[in-house]
């Protein structure tokens, strides 16, 4: 859902994604087999139209720390992926009764109909066709008959379409709309990319605090996150939502990125408020070394790339999640800053689940406009069938 952008500077992208590079290597130490990496993809494809001062700075490198009890299954120490396909191997038959209750859920426009049916053949090829998992489509206007012919044409299951609540959004009764056209105003005049975007915030603030709510999710356990433009790289050989549940999996990611700072300056500090008044949801064994270098002090900008993301409804739903979300909801950063859904998620994520609940798909092979994720080891990426090149940039 994120607006249309404008023209590219590939050398900016180009210094960053060295940058990336040397940090998704981090994160993929204690990994036996699949090595990701992160690059700017060119590859015949338009490249993200971000003006060179409005990228996202890397905040520093974040070094493996050392602990009494080894972080696993995290972006400090990775496990193995490459025997996930025990689940239930493409070429064998599937069960469908004994799938999971998940589906597929894009926050998508009308006129994204060719980029998104483009995702959609990527999963069907990749995944869905043994599986036949649901699609749940979320517009804050009505699909056009159009639309909805044409994704049930590519989907090998069910269909659903879901308009969104005008109070899901709008603008809450407390936010002040002058204030908030003066940030708008504000940070167009300093180059903050989408920083004068009213959609963008509502998009935001949909992705972090509403799209589980909404009644056609009732039903779902599990989802998967897809955008428009995606690509996955890899045959994906076992059922996700299946592996997911029965090893107590609730967030999963492909890439992580540093966040713009400019657009969350008092995010960490209202974070810190609300962890200090309900200090029974922060999670003993939780995440915190990979977000803060300081103990909790400052927000390094560490956070999961959303536009990817495998994740347990329930975690949502929780009245940790909920009350932490109201609460960064009231203090009004979607709007008089530019809170994004992924650092959001992130934090959460980091501070409130057990970090072993939290996993890296480090064997899928992953693109989003403009980086990627792709399997380092050669054996993983032949049997895969994985059509990326881990060292592109």
């Amino acid at each position: 859902m994120a607006p249309q952008r404008s023209a590219t500077r590939l050398i900016k992208f180009a210094i960053f994604a060295v940058v990336l590079i040397v940090f998704g290597y981090t994160l993929s130490s204690g990994s036996g087999n699949s090595k990701p990496t992160v690059g700017v993809v060119e590859n015949n494809q338009p490249v993200a139209n971000v003006p060179v001062n409005e990228i996202p700075i890397a905040p520093k490198e974040i070094p493996v720390k050392e602990a009494p009890n080894p972080i696993k299954n995290t972006p400090a120490q990775l496990k193995d992926t490459s025997s996930h396909g025990d689940q239930t191997p493409l070429g064998s038959d599937v069960h469908l009764d004994e799938k999971i209750k998940a589906c597929f859920v894009a926050l998508v426009r009308n006129e994204e109909l060719s980029s998104l049916v483009d995702a959609m053949r990527q999963i069907e090829d990749r995944f869905n066709r043994k599986y036949h998992y649901d699609y749940v489509f979320l517009n804050d206007k009505e699909f056009t008959e159009e639309f909805k012919e044409t994704v049930q044409a590519f989907a090998s299951g069910p269909v659903k379409f879901g308009l969104i609540p005008t109070d899901h959004w709008s603008y809450p009764s407390w936010i002040d709309q002058d204030k908030a056209a003066q940030v708008r105003k504000d940070m167009k005049a300093q180059g903050i990319i989408y920083g004068d975007s009213v959609s963008y915030r509502h998009m935001c603030r949909y992705e972090s605090g509403f799209f589980w709510r909404h009644q056609l999710m009732d039903e779902y356990e599990y989802y998967w996150r897809i955008d428009p433009g995606t690509k996955v790289y890899c045959d994906i050989d076992y059922d996700i939502f299946k592996w997911m549940k029965d090893n107590d999996k609730k967030y999963s990611f492909t890439i992580s990125l540093p966040e713009y700072h400019a657009t969350i300056p008092t995010l960490w500090d209202t974070t810190k408020q609300f962890v200090k008044e309900n200090p029974q949801f922060l999670n003993d064994n939780n995440l915190l070394e990979w977000i803060s270098d300081d103990k909790g002090e400052t927000y390094n900008g560490c956070h999961f790339w959303s536009n990817f993301e495998v994740a347990s409804l329930d975690f949502w739903r929780s009245d940790a999640y909920r009350k932490y979300f109201d609460h960064l909801d009231q203090a009004g950063g979607f709007f008089y800053e530019r809170w994004g859904d992924a650092p959001v998620h992130s934090i959460a994520a980091a501070l409130f689940l057990d970090k072993e609940q939290i996993h890296f798909f480090d064997d899928l092979g992953y693109y989003h406009i403009p980086f990627h994720n792709c399997p380092f080891d050669k054996k993983v990426r032949l049997e895969r069938k994985c059509a990326c090149d881990p060292t592109s940039i």
